[in-house]
């Protein structure tokens, strides 16, 4: 089969060896199922990246994490100081005069300031005004880190849990869809999808660029079914189930867009296991027309029903 659709090789940048094995390339949701190791801390951390990437509660998480912590410290400080330092402080004991001292960093290093407690003397005076600085750069790069997460284009497309191989025309073919469930609108959307299977006999692995029924759509209002025909000239041709499954193969799905709200291109990956195929199946009908425009049920994205292959298709 290698030598046959050579023509069509393209190995996305894994490499043959590389991925070697039964464990998939690319994981469900776009990120690469490949870990780098013995590499130095300073060369592998990478503060905005993480930053601007994970997930919104473990950002927010994370800055009150920072807030609480940047209080406790310079509350110790104060402490070590002495809050007979401070004006106004009214403290019965020693945790009454630290929670004084750490409320007085929170006002001191969001530069809000009640009034109330001061620092006295030259000593006081260096940590408070150290401490605003501080408060005032911390609060600039939270503010920048936010405004990078909220203009971060990104491309949220949905797809099917499952692929289908389902009757296409006179033959059969391989389908998914795919839907963009924000109300954005994404224009000039591109689509390839490449077959990953291992060699017979062997352990390396060969990859091969399908081709589809359409590659290309300019706008996507609704859901859409990508269809790679099994033809002749396909890499699935005389393939069944049992074949797929053996071959350990992966469908690898790559998208792009432009995304009109940011005015900038947006990327999205997925990929399907061979275990992940449904065969003898179709998606079913999701939408409806009425009086308002066209409705499409989301909820019945994955809904599939029995169908019947071109049995000579596949001959």
């Amino acid at each position: 089969m290698a030598s046959r659709f050579k023509q069509t090789f393209s190995d996305l940048g894994l490499g043959t060896k590389a991925s070697a094995g039964s464990a998939r390339a690319l994981n469900k949701d776009g990120s690469f199922n490949v870990r780098k190791l013995n590499v130095p801390f300073l060369e592998r951390i990478n503060f905005f990246h993480s930053l601007v990437s994970m997930s919104w509660g473990n950002f927010l998480l994370l800055i009150l994490a920072g807030y609480f912590i940047v209080n406790l410290f310079f509350a110790s400080i104060y402490m070590l100081v002495g809050v007979e330092h401070l004006t106004g402080v009214e403290a019965g004991s020693s945790f009454d005069a630290f929670m004084e001292a750490f409320f007085f960093s929170s006002q001191t290093i969001t530069t809000l300031g009640y009034g109330r407690v001061a620092p006295i003397g030259t000593l006081a005076n260096i940590v408070a005004a150290s401490e605003s600085m501080m408060g005032l750069l911390g609060f600039a790069l939270a503010t920048g880190l936010l405004y990078g997460r909220f203009s971060k284009p990104n491309a949220k497309i949905k797809y099917t849990h499952h692929a289908v191989v389902a009757p296409y025309q006179d033959m059969n073919g391989f389908m998914f869809r795919v839907l963009n469930p924000q109300s954005n609108q994404l224009l000039e959307v591109e689509v390839t999808v490449s077959l990953s299977v291992k060699r017979k006999n062997s352990e390396l692995r060969d990859y091969f660029l399908l081709e589809l029924e359409r590659s290309k759509v300019v706008f996507m209002p609704l859901m859409w079914t990508i269809v790679h025909p099994i033809d002749a000239n396909s890499p699935m041709y005389g393939m069944d189930e049992k074949t797929l499954l053996e071959l350990e193969g992966e469908f690898i799905v790559t998208m792009k867009a432009y995304d009109e709200s940011f005015s900038q291109t947006v990327y999205s990956r997925s990929s399907y296991l061979a275990s992940e195929v449904k065969w003898g199946e179709k998606f079913a009908y999701v939408y409806q027309q009425d009086p308002e425009g066209i409705s499409v049920d989301v909820r019945r994205m994955d809904q599939t029903e029995p169908a019947t292959l071109n049995t000579r298709a596949r001959s």
